[in-house]
């Protein structure tokens, strides 16, 4: 009996902790400041001269990209002129040849303008990544000097007061902690690089 007692007793006590009602905590109220990312990435000094030196690479390209087309067009005139010519025969074996070596200097052009332009786009992709990641180390001292719990981007917003842009702020206090971004990135992994061994701790 005394044991049923006890059952009884501990799932009453269970049941009205279940029911008792929990008391949220209070959420303090939202204080927001508004930023202008665009034009902070568009004005920092070291975002405008690494934006000039993406632009030369980007000359670099297009010119070595003329350089080339101009080596080929020569020669891809004379071999249309030659397919032109047969009316359909079959090329001698000279002319072959000359078809052959000009696909291969076609594909080795095409390889490297490829791979110019894949390092551009890393390049770009480069300079984004460490201009986040220096903006992520700024917002929290922004929003402080400011007295905001909350900063949202101005394009996310659908009306805001100018009394809350920190844009200024932001600004100002990334030139004065970023001087330069990197433009050239870092090459890609090696694909089918074994990753370096890790030994497991040995729990002594």
């Amino acid at each position: 009996m005394n044991k049923l007692f006890v059952s009884a007793a501990l799932a009453a006590a269970i049941t009205l902790g279940a029911t008792a009602p929990v008391h949220a905590q209070a959420v303090v109220p939202a204080k927001i400041a508004i930023v202008d990312l665009d034009r902070v990435t568009r004005e920092c000094n070291a975002c405008k001269a690494a934006q000039a030196q993406l632009q030369q690479q980007y000359t670099a390209f297009q010119t070595r990209a003329s350089q080339l087309q101009t080596s080929l067009n020569p020669e891809q005139a004379y071999l249309e002129g030659q397919l032109k010519a047969l009316a359909g025969k079959e090329p001698d074996a000279a002319l072959k040849t000359r078809l052959e070596n000009f696909q291969r200097s076609q594909q080795g052009a095409s390889q490297e303008l490829q791979g110019q332009q894949a390092q551009l786009q890393r390049n770009q992709a480069y300079v984004r990544e460490q201009l986040l990641d220096k903006l992520n180390t700024l917002y929290a001292g922004v929003m402080n000097r400011h007295g905001a719990n909350v900063m949202v981007e101005v394009g996310q917003t659908l009306a805001s007061s100018s009394q809350l842009d920190v844009t200024a702020d932001l600004l100002a206090t990334l030139n004065a902690s970023l001087t330069t971004l990197q433009t050239v990135a870092p090459p890609p992994p090696a694909q089918g690089s074994a990753a370096p061994a890790t030994s497991a701790p040995s729990g002594r």
